[in-house]
């Protein structure tokens, strides 16, 4: 069983920077495929960031060249470095771990799921 925590999530004025985490326990997270995904109001959940078991990275084309995701294994955690935060990045942000090896962009093939973060980028 993996249980994941998210953290970091708050209110920014747009431009901004915010760093989520997400901690995982009962598994190493160089054993898991991890992933970050958002949920706006009224709108269905989408891909935003995930980290292979292998080390690869993917982001999606919305957020490219503004988050940045990462592991620290010794931590246990994975992280989103978002910056130059719009409004429409304003959305619930979850965290969600698999077992499966390469990088998984649907919701689908992930196992497990944080509780989520609330992410608000002010105008």
């Amino acid at each position: 069983q993996v249980q994941l925590a998210e953290s970091g999530g708050g209110l920014v004025q747009a431009g901004g920077s915010l760093r989520l985490s997400c901690a995982a326990s009962g598994r190493t997270v160089s054993n898991l495929g991890m992933g970050w995904f958002r949920q706006a109001p009224g709108k269905e959940r989408e891909f935003v960031a995930a980290v292979s078991r292998s080390g690869r990275t993917s982001v999606t084309d919305s957020v490219k060249g503004r988050f940045t995701v990462s592991r620290n294994s010794a931590k246990a955690t994975v992280y989103l470095q978002m910056n130059a935060l719009k409004p429409e990045d304003t959305a619930a942000y979850y965290c969600a771990a698999t077992l499966d090896l390469g990088i998984w962009t649907s919701s689908a093939a992930y196992v497990y799921w944080g509780q989520g973060t609330q992410v608000t980028v002010s105008s």
